[in-house]
């Protein structure tokens, strides 16, 4: 196989529950209520990453980023950063996930300015004199949650779902246990999965993350993280809202909504139960539940 070929073959290998860019449609959103926007919120979710500066007053911001991960990122994100002081600012996560590769890339720069994360999704306020929010009911599945770990400084609130589940070829996602797949595609998992282990314990995260992402098949939901497994993975490296957000002048105000009882399981500790029983609700679905011949994010080349 072809240097090209194979290159193509890299491109398309992503985490699940991705839908195909062509199948949602883009735009500003404008100020809704919180149904509409929650329907909005989804849809940008799907789309490529697009990475913005939140201003709440001079001395006081963070950067949004919303979107899933393409083979542009990386470089969206630097011209993005072009003329603006990053270092140490916070990097709030919306996200379905995306390309592997690329989010190992944008996860390092990430750390590089030492960034702080957390998951939020940015409100807009309709004055002018209000200042703008982080709603904590958000989503980052899949490779977002690895460019969560790659923040100096790590928060996540209640209300917001953190999810995981095993990587897998984005070109065959509709249907990956009726897929074929080939030595070279295995070559393509092994090098990947070898990859994504050396950049987690590089961040400083645990191998109890890529045990629990590595253990949810794509037929499967995506298994949400518990408060415990936030913890034992190192995702969380504060609970103090503060530590991402300072309060006091200038202050962002974080509307927690209530989680309400927490369905999550602790993988494994109950790694026993029927899967089919007190599964999580999710945003996105994997393989099966994609459009038919959904394609990865990141163009190929």
């Amino acid at each position: 196989m072809g240097v090209k070929l194979l290159r193509s073959l890299e491109l398309r290998w992503m985490l699940l529950g991705v839908a195909a860019l062509g199948t949602v449609l883009g735009g500003a959103i404008p100020t809704m209520s919180n149904t509409a926007r929650a329907g909005a919120a989804l849809e940008e979710r799907k789309l490529p990453m697009r990475f913005e500066w939140v201003a709440c007053e001079p001395n006081c911001g963070w950067v949004s980023a919303v979107g899933i991960v393409t083979g542009d990122s990386p470089k969206d994100f630097e011209e993005f950063a072009r003329g603006r002081d990053l270092n140490g600012a916070t990097m709030v996560l919306d996200s379905s996930g995306g390309s592997v590769n690329d989010a190992i890339t944008l996860g390092r720069r990430f750390r590089g300015l030492k960034l702080r994360t957390t998951v939020g999704t940015t409100l807009r306020p309709s004055r002018a004199s209000d200042r703008p929010r982080v709603a904590s009911e958000a989503y980052c599945e899949s490779m977002c949650v690895f460019l969560l770990l790659a923040g100096s400084t790590r928060y996540v609130p209640d209300a917001a779902h953190v999810r995981v589940h095993q990587i897998w070829m984005g070109d065959r996602a509709d249907d990956a246990k009726a897929a074929s797949y080939t030595a070279q595609d295995l070559m393509i998992v092994e090098r990947d999965i070898g990859r994504l282990a050396k950049y987690t314990f590089d961040m400083g995260g645990a191998g109890d993350l890529l045990s629990l992402a590595l253990n949810v098949p794509p037929w499967e939901d995506l298994h949400e993280l518990s408060r415990t497994e936030l913890r034992l993975t190192n995702l969380v490296t504060t609970d103090m809202v503060a530590d991402v957000l300072p309060p006091g002048k200038g202050a962002v105000a974080v509307a927690i909504a209530p989680r309400g009882q927490d369905k999550s399981q602790d993988r494994f500790s109950a790694a026993s139960a029927d899967p089919d029983k007190g599964s999580p609700s999710r945003s996105t679905r994997t393989a099966e539940a994609l459009p038919p011949n959904t394609v990865a994010a990141t163009p190929q080349q």
